[in-house]
């Protein structure tokens, strides 16, 4: 069983079937939990997640989104305390990244858990954290 922190963008991307000038990322969020599912694996969230997508979304439609895993009983939150807070703050000046990234990074690799994004910052986090987008997994 693997497990999967995935950043805000990509449940936005699935919400919001969005797209760029070249690429589905909706319909690639889809499929990329859809093979998720089919394969029994675990999504990680966080608290942080909820924050981000609370700033356009209410608590029904964060409900909503998450059902696509949550109602195969894949979606599992985590927990963040204050070491998590601690060695995000590290990681943020260290790599001159958003706090809300390195909490992100710290998450993901405390829980094992591979990080699915399309954020550029995240590449200065390839070395604590293995990184992912969701066309990678399909």
């Amino acid at each position: 069983m693997k497990k999967y922190y995935v950043d805000t963008a990509i449940w936005r991307d699935l919400h919001e079937n969005r797209t760029d000038k070249f690429r589905p990322l909706g319909e690639w969020a889809f499929m990329m939990f859809r093979k998720i599912r089919e394969n029994q694996d675990i999504v990680l969230y966080s608290e942080i997640i909820v924050e981000e997508l609370s700033k356009d979304f209410d608590d029904k439609i964060i409900k909503n989104i998450f059902s696509i895993m949550s109602d195969e009983g894949l979606l599992r939150k985590v927990e963040i305390n204050k070491n998590k807070i601690q060695d995000a703050l590290k990681l943020k000046n260290k790599l001159e990244i958003p706090f809300g990234d390195a909490i992100h990074a710290i998450l993901a690799r405390d829980n094992g858990a591979i990080l699915i994004t399309r954020d550029h910052d995240f590449e200065k986090v390839q070395d604590i954290v293995e990184i992912k987008k969701p066309e990678d997994l399909i």
